[in-house]
């Protein structure tokens, strides 16, 4: 039997420890196949066989290792929706719905992310019941058939737009009656007849307005009103009103010619398209991201199976398989080096434009470049599980998710038609009775302006696409966001608090420093103690024999190797005794250390770690190592001091060297000897403080600091997406990108509140000239139609931000 794949929403979970555990459990329950617990996400995508367990088995699971599955959630595209209010129409019936805990509607994904209990919801309910509300629910699309699905909708607005624009152009001459001015341009007789005006507009109003009324009935029937109902009641109104006029002109003998106004519901309607359709496209243009996230990937791989060499799609790569992978190739899936050496193009990933050395034993990330060497390479991430695709989820989770500013446009939209259905009737009922008493068509011109130009579409797409196409951009530079809110929260963060180890410093000790005396020459000492700490498995050994080997020394055999705990080490070299270590070291063994004390004081003050050497019981000199600064940790930190943040260091370290990296960095404020758990107390501590605080580390050790602060964010690789533990992911290793991640939230947030502006700019300008009778139904209608593509157009300029400008 084929198997199934399941996915759970699971709580409780603190650290990446907690989802390696779950993830351990369910992999161990018979007919699991595979099961990969996302702790971003907090979720888990469990692949099984049907006849040998279900999902009970996985929840008891869970709930045995102490966590919980709350829910699951399902992906729906929304087909039907014309504006914000029926967004917030559909929003609140799911979530209504017995067992479902929350829902979000993106207007402009057009889609819907719902979290409900699948003991007490059926998905099939939830089709059900918005299918009553005359929209549907379509299971999520992913990749090329999404895109096709947004290609096929242009495709029918473009024909929409042609019909309808065929039919009113004629219209649309006849309107060169109404202006003096323009009385110099030909207008043909036959255009002025009611009749064929009547020919012409009628397709239009009725099957390309199909859609409007349709719209109108089912959001009347659910007791709300939507932009359909503004645009049928607009339009209806000036195609039957002058319906009725053709019929008085008929009765009258057909004599001269009745002041009709066809034109004005058939350019309405035909403007709305046209606007629908720019709106579409540009639509389509904000998800470019994840469309270009996609292509990074290659579309098949060499494997070797059975001792053959195979180029199969890369969907059919599994888990273990050796791939071959030449010179100017993609790397088809996540993977480790088994055979040879190359330089490796990560920056479609990372951000890194400089290629990273790889040998056997490295990862790699699919999607990024073999440069210049044949490798072989075993899979250990394929289909969803890759970084790319878990880089694609967590974009397409942000772009679907919702910032609080855009709650409150939503909270708008679901009550602005019937406010301005109000306005129109009552502006109607003014001009009717007192302004020109009596005169119908003075009272329906005002009337249908209002109607049209107070379309909430613009209102709908301010945030959403603003969000999408920011959270979008951020990606593509190694910045991913989590959530919208989070991308809203960042910019009104004032204080940043950087771990040392492994975010500001390298994270790893290097050699620093290195003196001899007189009496030995520095290759020779320097080949001595490597020779000597290679046999040693410590950190500060390592550090010391990467950096002689970095100088092109070669080492020799140690004959003799004795670890010294708390003292050193002692070693035979080429019959010669080598000692390396501290002060008691050399004082155990009768060397004299007094010509050291001043270079040992400084370098320790310095906060290294000072060794003294000695050879055959002569002080040789001393080394030095110290875990290093990364190369962009002093300018990135001046970065956000320009941009009026606080930066706090945080370390464990002691307070002196916590104080000597400071300087070195030109940070001020620096909170040390902090043990790990200890780390959110800080973080609460400035929040008290009346602080706005942004968390900045590995994002598994301070994973609770992570979670306290207001934003946390992981400096992290690409192959550690899923387990990050941050509401921001920064791809590249260096600091530099936490300064850009706030850059991006506030100019993504500049541009919603640009947005907002221009949505509401039309309705507040536009509503009381309409009122007066200073706007024609079909200005307002052009008027209502630009607003929503300049929402877009404006959205649209976050794909170009450039944060090195």
């Amino acid at each position: 039997m084929a198997t199934e794949e399941k996915t759970l929403q699971i709580s409780g979970m603190t650290c990446a420890a907690c989802a390696n555990r779950i993830e351990k459990g369910l992999s161990k329950i018979e007919g699991v196949e595979k099961a990969i617990v996302n702790f971003a996400m907090e979720s888990s995508t469990i692949v099984y066989n049907p006849e040998k367990t279900n999902v009970t088995e996985f929840k008891d699971r869970v709930e045995k290792l102490g966590y919980q599955v709350v829910q699951e959630k399902v992906d729906f595209d929304i087909s039907g929706m014309t504006c914000a209010a029926c967004a917030t129409r559909i929003e609140k019936r799911i979530k209504k719905m017995d067992g479902v805990s929350n829902a979000n509607v993106n207007f402009a994904l057009e889609t819907i992310a719902v979290e409900y209990d699948d003991k007490q919801v059926a998905t099939a309910d939830m089709i059900a019941a918005v299918k009553k509300m005359g929209y549907e629910l379509i299971p999520k699309q992913d990749g090329k058939d999404k895109i096709d699905h947004k290609e096929q909708e242009i495709k029918k607005q473009q024909r929409r737009f042609i019909f309808s624009a065929i039919l009113t152009f004629p219209l649309l001459w006849t309107m060169v009656a109404h202006f003096e001015f323009l009385s110099f341009i030909y207008m043909p007789a036959i255009l002025m007849n009611p009749w064929l005006q009547l020919a012409l507009a009628t397709p239009v109003q009725f099957i390309v307005g199909a859609g409007f009324y349709k719209g109108a009935f089912n959001a009347l029937k659910n007791k709300s009103a939507n932009m359909d109902v503004l645009v049928a009641l607009g339009t209806s109104a000036a195609y039957f009103y002058s319906l009725y006029l053709s019929f008085e002109w008929m009765n009258a003998g057909s004599i001269g010619e009745p002041e009709l106004y066809f034109e004005a519901a058939a350019v309405i309607i035909t403007l709305i398209v046209l606007g629908k359709l720019f709106e579409v496209r540009a639509k389509g243009k904000t998800s470019q991201a994840i469309q270009k996230l996609l292509g990074l990937q290659a579309k098949t791989a060499r494997v070797l199976r059975d001792g053959l060499e195979k180029e199969i799609p890369i969907e059919e790569v599994v888990s273990g398989d050796t791939i071959l992978v030449r010179p100017g190739e993609k790397i088809p899936v996540d993977g480790e080096i088994i055979e040879g050496r190359s330089a490796i193009d990560e920056s479609m990933i990372t951000g890194e434009s400089i290629p990273i050395d790889k040998v056997a034993g490295d990862a790699v990330i699919g999607a990024t470049i073999n440069k210049n060497g044949s490798l072989q390479i075993k899979a250990t991430r394929v289909g969803k599980d890759t970084a790319l695709a878990q880089i694609v989820k967590v974009v397409e989770e942000a772009q679907g998710s919702k910032a609080d500013i855009q709650r409150l446009a939503d909270r708008i939209s679901g009550v602005f038609v019937p406010i301005v259905v109000v306005i129109a009737i009552t502006t109607f009922l003014i001009w009717y009775f007192a302004v020109t008493p009596g005169d119908l068509r003075s009272a329906l011109i005002p009337t249908i302006s209002i109607l049209v130009i107070a379309c909430p579409c613009a209102l709908g797409l301010a945030t959403p696409t603003s969000i999408m196409a920011g959270s979008g951009r951020a990606a593509e530079m190694g910045l991913l966001f989590k959530g919208g809110e989070h991308l809203e929260n960042t910019q009104s963060i004032d204080t940043v608090v950087l771990d040392k180890t492994g975010t500001i410093t390298k994270g790893e000790p290097a050699l620093t420093d290195f003196t001899v005396t007189s009496d030995f020459t520095e290759e020779e000492v320097l080949q001595l103690i490597a020779t000597a700490e290679n046999q040693s498995e410590h950190p500060l050994a390592q550090a010391i024999v990467n950096g002689v080997k970095e100088k092109g020394i070669e080492l020799l055999e140690a004959t003799e190797f004795e670890a010294l705990p708390g003292f050193g080490i002692r070693a035979e070299v080429s019959d010669r005794e080598v000692l390396v270590g501290t002060r008691k070291l050399m004082r155990k063994n009768n060397i004299s250390t007094a010509d050291s004390e001043v270079s040992m004081e400084k370098l320790e003050s310095e906060g290294k770690t000072a060794m003294l050497i000695a050879v055959d019981h002569k002080l040789a000199g001393i080394v030095a190592v110290a875990d290093t600064l990364k190369d962009t940790s002093k300018e990135a930190i001046a970065k956000m001091q320009e941009l009026g943040l606080e930066v706090i260091m945080l370390t464990g370290d002691n307070q002196r060297t916590a104080e000597t990296i400071a300087r070195q960095i030109n940070v001020s404020n620096v909170i040390a000897e902090v043990l790990p758990e200890q780390k959110s107390d800080e973080i609460k501590k400035l929040q008290d403080q009346g602080k706005k605080v942004a968390m900045v580390g590995d994002g598994i050790n301070d994973a609770p600091a992570l979670a306290m602060a207001d934003v946390g964010m992981a400096v992290g690789t690409g192959t550690d997406i899923a387990i990050e533990a941050a509401d921001i992911t920064l791809m590249r290793g260096d600091l530099n990108s936490v300064a850009d991640a706030f850059i991006m939230s506030r100019k993504t947030m500049r541009n919603i509140k640009e947005n907002l502006f221009f949505a509401f700019i039309y309705n507040t300008i536009g509503i009381p000239i309409a009122a007066i009778g200073l706007l024609a139904p079909w200005v307002a209608g052009a008027a209502m139609a630009f607003s929503s593509v300049s929402v877009v157009l404006n959205a649209l300029r976050l794909q170009k931000v450039n944060l090195n400008k």
